[in-house]
Formats: C-alpha cells, sequence, structure tokens
C-alpha cells in the first residue's frame, strides 16, 4: 500500500486544532499539518482519534511531545495506524527547553 495521506501534529503556543490545521495535497499524496497550544497536549488524543477515523495512514509529532506520548496516542487509537515523533539529539535539548519554557 503507498503512502497517501498523512499527518504532522505540532506544539506552538496559543494554537487550536479547529483553527491552526492546514493541507497540502499533490496528485499521489494529502498531507495535513495541526497545531495545537503547548500547555494543552492532551488535546492529541482528540485529534489523533480524528485523523484515524479520516484515514490518515501515519502520524508524526513534534518533539515536544515526547515518547509517553506517541505510547498514550497509539494506546488511544488501538495501534491502527503508525505513530512516530521527531527527535532531538542531546545537543538540542537545552536550547530547546530554554525556548519552550
Amino acid at each position: 500500500m503507498a503512502l497517501h495521506y498523512w499527518a504532522y501534529i505540532f506544539l506552538s503556543p496559543g494554537f487550536d486544532p479547529q483553527k491552526h490545521t492546514t493541507e497540502l495535497q499533490s496528485e499521489q499524496c494529502r498531507f495535513k499539518a495541526i497545531g495545537i497550544d503547548i500547555h494543552k497536549k492532551e488535546e492529541v488524543i482528540t485529534v489523533a482519534k480524528k485523523l484515524v477515523e479520516e484515514g490518515v495512514q501515519m502520524i508524526e509529532l513534534c518533539g515536544g511531545f515526547g515518547p509517553l506520548w506517541v505510547a498514550k496516542i497509539s494506546e488511544a487509537i488501538k495501534g491502527a495506524i503508525p505513530i512516530g515523533t521527531v527527535v532531538y539529539g542531546p545537543e538540542a535539548r537545552k536550547p530547546l527547553l530554554d525556548i519552550l519554557s
């Protein structure tokens, strides 16, 4: 099966998935990006379930979610599709935490 629809969920201050969602599409593939407020990470469960219902084949999460959220989402969607995450190396963690604090 070829990839034809996938999504990326990211965290950003003040973002709301109802307002901060965008979609791109080519003849072969559709991509959806959804922003969630950094202080409302739990909204990702609802967003992920909706994406699965829409037919998304995989979800990638921004590094701000971390491995715990990968597990929580995978469990919530009963492993229906792969959930992955962006990972920052050790040299980027302190600067990243400084930006996000």
